[in-house]
């Protein structure tokens, strides 16, 4: 019986690790995309046009992206609003959802 346990014990703290790791997967994300090569800090710029035109021009530029630019541009930038979450200050997430707005305006799809 004691031997059960020894190996119950262990397997909680192997799940535990794996989750400690996978903890800031999101971050990874935004860093390592196959989708886009962001620019350094571009959600946190200090306009949406600023924004856009940053993520306009990093989609444009990928060649790794699966999608087209808008759609890729558009995506990296909800991903981030949505993982955000409610720790994302008001204004910023004012700005960003400005950003949505206006990388559209660039593209061209009103």
């Amino acid at each position: 019986m004691a031997e059960r346990r020894n190996k119950a014990k262990t397997s909680r703290k192997t799940t535990t690790v794996g989750r400690a790791s996978s903890k800031r997967w999101s971050q990874r994300v935004t860093q390592e995309s196959d989708a886009l090569d962001l620019k350094q800090g571009v959600f946190k710029l200090t306009s949406a046009k600023k924004i856009a035109a940053s993520l306009k021009r990093s989609a444009e530029r990928s060649s790794r992206r699966k999608a087209g630019a808008y759609r890729s541009a558009l995506s990296m930038l909800t991903f981030y609003i949505n993982r955000a979450g409610k720790s994302l200050p008001k204004p910023q997430r004012a700005r960003l959802e400005r950003a949505k707005l206006e990388l559209k305006h660039q593209f061209g799809r009103e």
